[in-house]
């Protein structure tokens, strides 16, 4: 099953702009791999003649591991957008783990990785470069799904309850659109904060906090790109927000726009 850039574009910024430049197509792991991959993902683009495209993306508690010719990098979550210039013609093809899931391969705290990426190869050896060019050799997407799977089955660590708990938060911050601070994930979770505020840094690189924030922009920018300004201090209630202000001011932080600029560059 694979998902479109259309029926989910939660992260992408300016998701309409975007279909007229890539294809973005989202294969889903196999049953052996869900436990650790989220799904994978495929950019393709062709740009030949036409200036060069800027795409942002808001990013996702998760780490990625990113093929792309002479490029392959994990990349850990990034606190801020994301934006890669598309030109000429290409493709990338990624493994997303799940929030939490990478930490099994490395067994280091997952905040190492944060806002930074590193060579393929330090943590899965020379084997992985040789995978790089027979992947991005194939043109077929199962058949590239099927080559990372076979990879990552032979590497595959046990499998650590605490990736559950972390994805169960996750889902439940997800959900539950009044947690907008951590105290009150803490009384749902009936977790000690620090316990949780570890449990964050050591599996998925960034605090409780910014994960809440993160989801509830993202909701917010999936919102706004029909174009059409809404009521601002009804989408920040909606959201969670106890003022429009807030919601504001963290919306301008991450994404670089005020919500009304945002709608603007959307249209």
């Amino acid at each position: 099953m694979t998902k479109s850039i259309a029926e989910s574009p939660r992260g992408i910024l300016n998701p309409k702009a975007g279909e007229k430049k890539f294809q973005l197509s989202r294969p889903m792991p196999s049953e052996e791999l869900r436990f650790f991959v989220e799904h994978y993902w495929r950019i393709q683009w062709d740009l030949r003649g036409q200036a060069p495209y800027r795409q942002e993306t808001l990013p996702h508690p998760c780490v990625n591991w990113v093929f792309e010719h002479a490029n392959s990098r994990i990349y850990g979550v990034v606190k801020g957008k994301f934006a890669r210039l598309l030109s000429g013609k290409g493709q990338v093809f990624s493994i997303k783990f799940k929030p939490g899931a990478f930490f099994p391969f490395v067994q280091t705290p997952i905040d190492r990785f944060t806002d930074r990426s590193i060579r393929c190869e330090e943590i899965f050896g020379p084997a992985s470069q040789a995978l790089e060019a027979a992947l991005l050799a194939l043109d077929d997407e199962a058949a590239m799904v099927e080559m990372v799977e076979n990879f990552l089955r032979e590497r595959l660590p046990a499998e650590d309850e605490q990736v559950v708990m972390v994805n169960q938060i996750i889902d439940q911050i997800i959900a539950d659109r009044t947690i907008i601070k951590v105290d009150e994930l803490v009384r749902q979770c009936n977790l000690h904060k620090r316990t949780l505020q570890r449990l964050f840094s050591q599996y998925v690189g960034m605090s409780p906090k910014w994960v809440i924030k993160i989801y509830r922009l993202q909701e917010a920018a999936e919102q706004l790109t029909d174009g059409a300004a809404p009521a601002w201090a009804q989408m920040a209630l909606e959201l969670g927000y106890f003022d429009q202000a807030h919601f504001i001011k963290d919306f301008k932080a991450i994404i670089g726009l005020s919500p009304t600029e945002y709608v603007s560059s959307s249209s």
